[in-house]
């Protein structure tokens, strides 16, 4: 790292998106991942609209319990 940087050429608030939500980065381990691959292949789903449903129905049986 250098000991100063230049910011007077600097925008306040460039990337500043008014109502922006943050996504999540979510990370799947490596078997679960390569199997819901093979799997959004055969269907033609996307994989993050099927891991979507998926925790959306886990979602749901959790919620039944509490």
């Amino acid at each position: 790292m250098k000991r100063e940087y230049d910011f007077s050429k600097a925008e306040r608030g460039k990337f500043f998106k008014e109502g922006a939500e943050p996504r999540l980065p979510i990370y799947l381990e490596t078997k679960l991942q390569h199997q819901l691959e093979r799997l959004s292949q055969k269907t033609g789903k996307d994989v993050g609209d099927m891991v979507n449903e998926l925790v959306k129905k886990e979602v749901e049986v959790i919620q039944e319990f509490l």
